[in-house]
């Protein structure tokens, strides 16, 4: 099992940058693909981003591609979403994942964070 916490998540105008942190613990997290995900009120859970167990691979949503970049550090079990160019569009709870395989379907992970909000004011 692992157990996951984000932070970094804020208010930021738009225009502006954050970088969001999911530490894990468990042994094993160097083991697992790794996701962050983002759900706005009244709206489903979408996919953001997602990078594999060693880093080599990342995966993002059209919609944060070129302004979005997730990465991964194994030794200190923690994976980052630096967010750029942020848009009142992607205010939202993020949420990291954890997944035996590298997907983008919210429904092929198995350990979620409580979530960390993000709020862009326009």
């Amino acid at each position: 099992q692992v157990q996951l916490v984000e932070s970094g998540g804020g208010l930021v105008q738009a225009g502006g940058s954050l970088r969001l942190s999911c530490a894990a613990s468990g042994r094993t997290f160097s083991s697992y693909a790794m996701g962050w995900f983002r759900q706005a009120p009244g709206k489903e859970r979408e996919f953001v981003a997602a990078i594999s167990w060693s880093g080599g691979s990342t995966y993002y949503a059209d919609s944060v591609k070129g302004r979005f970049t997730i990465s991964r550090d194994n030794a200190k079990n923690t994976v980052y979403l630096q967010m750029n160019s942020l848009k009142p569009e992607d205010t939202a709870v993020y949420y990291c994942a954890a997944s035996d395989l590298l997907a983008i379907d919210k429904y092929d992970y198995d350990y979620w964070g409580q979530g960390t909000q993000v709020t862009v004011s326009s």
